[in-house]
């Protein structure tokens, strides 16, 4: 895995527990990645050379379609602004192709949760274990919902960057 990968796995892997703890996606993380994700591409492809340019359009590419999102409530301004950041890290075609799975699987986790029943509903918010100690004896999946709390679009990126890094 090139340092690309390494430092989008890492922005991920944060992003990811952040946001599953605190239903946020913190402006330190995106803003330190995106200036970080310039900086290399400057440094790896020099100033006069392409690097800035393909740095630029990997945020453009992940910021702007997920602003549209945004504008509609469909996601929060976290996951608007860790797109463009891993966009400065990854560039445009593997942003977008990270957004289109991270759609897909948002979508299929949605058609699992309508389609199955409340038992099904408990044992998927057991899985969350990990961000949420003590999840399996104190959680309940409706109370949770109806709380305000929004489905954390974390839980569709992960796969999705999986996919996407698989896929080469």
């Amino acid at each position: 895995m090139t340092m690309v990968l390494w430092a989008a796995a890492g922005q991920l892997l944060i992003a990811f527990i952040t946001d599953m703890r605190h239903q946020m996606i913190s402006n330190w993380l995106t803003g330190t990645s995106f200036v970080l994700g310039m900086l290399y591409h400057v440094l790896a492809g020099g100033i006069e050379a392409q690097g800035w340019l393909y740095a630029a359009a990997g945020a453009a590419a992940g910021f702007i379609p997920l602003l549209i999102l945004y504008a509609f409530g469909g996601i929060g301004a976290g996951d608007v602004k860790l797109f463009g950041a891993l966009g400065a890290w990854i560039g445009a075609a593997m942003i977008a192709q990270l957004m289109m799975y991270s759609i897909l699987y948002a979508g299929a986790f949605g058609v699992l949760m309508l389609a199955f029943n409340r038992a099904f509903a408990k044992r998927m918010a057991a899985l969350m274990i990990i961000a949420y100690p003590g999840a399996a004896r104190t959680f309940n999946w409706f109370e949770w919902a109806r709380s305000g709390k929004s489905f954390p679009f974390m839980l569709a990126v992960a796969p999705a960057a999986i996919t996407v890094w698989m896929m080469g």
